[in-house]
């Protein structure tokens, strides 16, 4: 607890919150219900689990958030409509999921073209994506919503069939979702997004010849790599990406301001948190997939570069007809090309 509270007060002095002062002692007690997607594995338990023991640690005891798996508070692809409506006072989401609401969900998300997980995080806070954000959520979701967890780079696929080349994908039937699931079948693929309760059986009784979900730890728990022969890899649909938490207004109202400031520092140093957490669960489970009676399959550069070429032409699709989606998809582009000097100086991670 003494480690805790040396980090939360680094963390607040560079927010400019004091933590104990007397006006943070004079906010209410409240309990928060939290909505998720995720039905267990390290998103539910890394990311929504630890920001509410975040939360509940910097407030010393006044906000206890109640985190529930998905489906007990409403649909696990309808967080972020389970709070608006107000049947949750919070949720834990991932804002691909509201895509069919607003495409500009792909950029905060994460997608084919989109940055890794070093990357997001100095997007978010160096490079203004995190303020985009809330002020995309308010605008078009009418929450209140911030960054609260990174994501890891996720496997391209679990598949019944070895996926090397662009010809590997004509037909591919692939259980996906936001962006890619329109980006792919320009790749010659057939796209379903299925929530996650429904993607191990599709993928064990060959419903679909393909899913992709996450990274090794929230995959191992899964156990795609029971049912499915083949991993591809990198994960070239979602180098990274991000979750959100999303606060009702009318419970938004209701918290004190300095643990409306502290509510958001929570995020911050959730995002820290779930960046080291997922990589040491990535790292334990990769061990354990690769042990088992899998194979493991390098794409070839040229799917690589049709990748990344499909994307940019849907995005900038997308950007010609949608005002959020153009500043959101021009200020990470941008900041993704003010940091290629990095790699000239950086060793990139785990290359020594």
């Amino acid at each position: 607890m003494t480690a805790f509270k040396t980090a939360a007060a680094a963390f607040a002095m560079a927010a400019g919150i004091a933590l104990g002062a007397p006006g943070a002692l004079a906010q209410n007690k409240m309990e928060l219900n939290m909505a998720t997607p995720w039905a267990g594995g390290h998103w539910l338990e890394i990311g929504a689990k630890k920001y509410a023991e975040n939360v509940e640690k910097m407030t010393e005891g006044r906000i206890k958030i109640n985190v529930f798996p998905a489906g007990a508070l409403g649909p696990a692809l309808k967080v972020t409509e389970t709070v608006q409506k107000g049947v949750a006072d919070m949720g834990h989401a991932w804002p691909g999921y509201d895509w069919a609401v607003d495409r500009t969900g792909a950029i905060f998300s994460g997608w084919s073209a989109g940055p890794n997980p070093e990357e997001m995080m100095m997007w978010l806070y160096n490079g203004g994506g995190a303020e985009l954000w809330k002020q995309w959520r308010k605008e078009k979701f009418d929450v209140v919503a911030f960054p609260c967890g990174v994501l890891e780079t996720e496997f391209f696929m679990h598949s019944h069939k070895p996926i090397r080349t662009v010809a590997d994908m004509k037909g591919l039937k692939l259980r996906t979702s936001s962006s890619w699931a329109e980006i792919a079948p320009m790749l010659g693929a057939s796209t379903v997004v299925l929530p996650g309760s429904e993607v191990f059986s599709a993928l064990e009784r060959k419903v679909v010849d393909a899913i992709e979900w996450g990274g090794p730890g929230s995959n191992l728990s899964e156990g795609f790599h029971k049912v499915a022969k083949y991993v591809i890899m990198p994960g070239l649909h979602a180098p990274s990406g991000a979750h959100d938490c999303v606060f009702n207004n009318a419970t938004w109202a209701k918290i004190g301001d300095k643990d409306k400031q502290l509510l958001e520092l929570a995020g911050r140093l959730t995002v820290l948190d779930t960046y080291l957490g997922y990589a040491k669960s990535d790292l334990d489970a990769y061990k354990q997939i690769k042990a088992s009676n899998i194979e493991v399959i390098q794409v070839d550069p040229s799917l690589t570069a049709a990748v990344v070429k499909a994307s940019s032409e849907w995005a900038d699709k997308q950007a010609a007809s949608n005002a959020w989606f153009k500043k959101a998809y021009d200020s990470q582009k941008a900041f993704m090309a003010s940091v290629k000097p990095l790699s000239e100086f950086r060793f990139a991670i785990g290359s020594r």
